[in-house]
């Protein structure tokens, strides 16, 4: 199937921001005096690449012509990409199955009851665009205005993070939580090229957050993954948390995320 326009357009700039974070000394190339721009040169990453310089400035910028699955591995090697930038380059490139378009996930009563059974933990389900599908009333009470937000549209983690300004204070480290829950949703929206959820989203963000319009073009990638976060809890202050994600079964697009307290978490380990 051949690619669309934006998705053309997605891999060349992907493409050029990762070509423009090597310099000629990383790579073993020399240095030339002068350059216009950071980064590699097109013709530079060709040569490491072993491709035509030509054809691979058509691929930046976002000719209709279809790279292989040996030139995306010999591009991935060159730009030094990790496993989840190489996922995303295939993803970008058509080397991967895109998931169908659907206007909101479905979800079970069963699996919808699931945030209420961890309660006092804070626990909620959300969908592959960060949709809140359920939640709990600890998860509500951490996170203000999340899930009692005055607009008609359902509660949405991504844009809790960057538009509802309280957020700022609950996410002690907001800056690189920010970024690295942009750079997750990206790596949703590559699965979902067709799907609206995703560019209505992107486009609100970007619309009304300066920090998502400026690290959005930075083209950061990022797997959903547990982790650990120090959040601001309204009324008890400061807190650390352990958090794990769990995939639905047969479901990947939805999510249970559950809070544990850092200090509780130790005492019940073996």
């Amino acid at each position: 199937m051949p690619l669309q326009p934006d998705q053309r357009r997605q891999l060349g700039a992907f493409l050029r921001s990762r070509r423009a974070r090597l310099t000629p000394d990383e790579v073993g190339l020399p240095q030339t005096a002068r350059r216009r721009t950071p980064g590699l040169c097109r013709e530079e990453l060709a040569l490491l690449a072993g491709i035509s310089a030509t054809w691979y400035t058509y691929l930046e910028q976002g000719r209709e012509i279809r790279a292989s699955e040996q030139v995306l591995t010999a591009l991935a090697e060159a730009l030094r990409l990790d496993r989840h930038e190489r996922a995303h380059l295939r993803q970008l490139a058509g080397h991967a199955p895109a998931d169908e378009p659907g206007e909101r996930d479905p979800l079970t009563p069963e699996a919808a009851a699931v945030p209420l059974l961890l309660q006092p933990n804070p626990a909620y389900i959300i969908g592959g665009n960060y949709d809140v599908l359920s939640h709990n009333p600890a998860a509500a009470a951490l996170f203000p205005r999340l899930t009692d937000n005055e607009t008609k549209q359902p509660a949405n983690f991504l844009r809790w993070v960057f538009l509802e300004p309280v957020a700022r204070d609950i996410v002690v480290d907001w800056e690189p939580e920010a970024r690295a829950l942009l750079a997750r949703l990206r790596t949703q929206a590559a699965r979902h090229p067709a799907d609206p959820r995703y560019t209505r989203l992107i486009d609100e963000l970007t619309d009304h957050s300066p920090e998502a319009r400026t690290w959005w073009h930075q083209y950061e990638v990022q797997p959903r993954h547990s982790g650990h976060k120090h959040l601001r809890h309204p009324q008890r202050g400061p807190v650390e948390y352990a958090y794990t994600a769990f995939h639905l079964a047969e479901q990947r697009e939805q999510t249970l995320v559950v809070y544990v307290e850092e200090a509780m978490a130790r005492q019940d380990a073996p």
